[in-house]
């Protein structure tokens, strides 16, 4: 048909792949990690972190070879396709999906617990929907322009991490930090590790979904160099805050208070500055900001699995419409719509998360 087909758009920088790196994980900082304190103690789940931290760093160095390779929108899908045919390529993809299309509304979701903290008249479903409706339309207007405001919001997350540790830095103790270090275990051993192993999950948080990067591989302007650079740098930027976060709201109090908590750095700050302090309302209005990058977490799941859609279809021989790219937009737009409302629709029904 005139003025559609079935090509994406090529024009992603390497920086704009590093922010799509690192703002779709960074919502892992901000709130989930603090669990795995509660199972393994602060010791322990930095035990669990290094291990996850090695193991993501290995991943990401092999998974940019294959990316390279086959610089396609499919991802994981096209990668099982080459190797194990069509049925192995249908069984990775539907699985990538599943991560896409459920993650983005378990995290809007969350995204509004957060910020009912803040603003308690705000109903908290309303908010989580709006955040999808309106990040949704944002891919729809566009993947540069998606990837551009990613990039600012993911830039802000950062300087708020960064911020967050300078403030909480002149209350911070080792001692603190390592009381009780290996949760209900008195010291590192057998009863240690059955701990350690509980906490993974939680660790994989500070790295989970990075792999979505090689989703935009077709609309990198030259994927063989800017991949490599945007997943290398992406994945030390989030081993670096990883351990800050994780050692500096530790090590400002009672980690134990902080446990079991969805919004762990506020309330790692207030121990530092108190509830009444002017530090605190100008930190939690950052931390509000900061929040916009779990948006843009969901904003680019939905953004993956557009571009994830023509490549199964087009590859599984599916309907024209599943493959069509609009000229204007160079977004596939049956896809937006077929993907975006079953996730809407669980959220709406949906309850929302256990508050803090």
């Amino acid at each position: 048909m005139a003025g559609e087909s079935t090509h994406l758009s090529k024009s992603l920088s390497a920086f704009h792949l590093w922010g799509i790196a690192v703002g779709l994980v960074i919502s892992g900082e901000y709130f989930g990690w603090s669990y795995g304190w509660g199972t393994a103690g602060t010791l322990g789940f930095f035990v669990a972190t290094v291990f996850v931290a090695v193991m993501y760093t290995a991943f990401i160095f092999s998974f940019t070879e294959l990316t390279c390779a086959v610089p396609h929108a499919g991802g994981p899908f096209a990668y099982s396709l080459r190797a194990f045919g069509r049925w192995g390529g249908l069984v990775a993809g539907l699985a990538t999906l599943v991560e896409f299309i459920f993650a983005p509304p378990a995290i809007s979701l969350a995204i509004g617990a957060y910020l009912n903290v803040q603003f308690p008249n705000l109903s908290p479903k309303v908010a989580a929907l709006g955040a999808y409706v309106i990040f949704m339309t944002l891919n729809i207007i566009g993947v540069h322009i998606a990837a551009t405001f990613e990039l600012f919001v993911t830039v802000a997350a950062i300087i708020e991490l960064l911020v967050f540790m300078g403030v909480v830095a002149p209350g911070f103790s080792w001692d603190n930090f390592v009381k009780d270090g290996w949760g209900v275990a008195p010291h590192f051993g057998w009863e240690a590790m059955g701990g350690i192993f509980a906490a993974i999950p939680f660790a994989i948080w500070f790295f989970l979904a990075i792999e979505g990067v090689a989703m935009a591989a077709e609309e990198a302007k030259d994927p063989r160099r800017s991949i490599p650079i945007a997943y290398i740098a992406g994945v030390l930027t989030l081993v670096s805050l990883a351990f800050g976060v994780m050692i500096f709201a530790g090590g400002v109090g009672d980690w134990h208070a902080l446990a079991n908590l969805n919004d762990p750095l506020p309330q790692a700050m207030k121990t530092v500055v108190g509830a009444n302090s002017g530090w605190l309302h100008m930190l939690v209005w950052l931390g509000l900001f900061g929040l916009w990058p779990l948006c843009m977490v969901s904003s680019w799941g939905m953004r993956a699995r557009f571009s994830h859609w023509p490549a199964l279809a087009s590859c599984l021989r599916c309907s024209v419409g599943c493959t069509r790219v609009s000229a204007r937009r160079m977004l596939p737009p049956l896809p937006v719509v077929w993907s975006g409302l079953p996730p809407f629709s669980l959220m709406t029904l949906s309850p929302l998360p256990g508050s803090p």
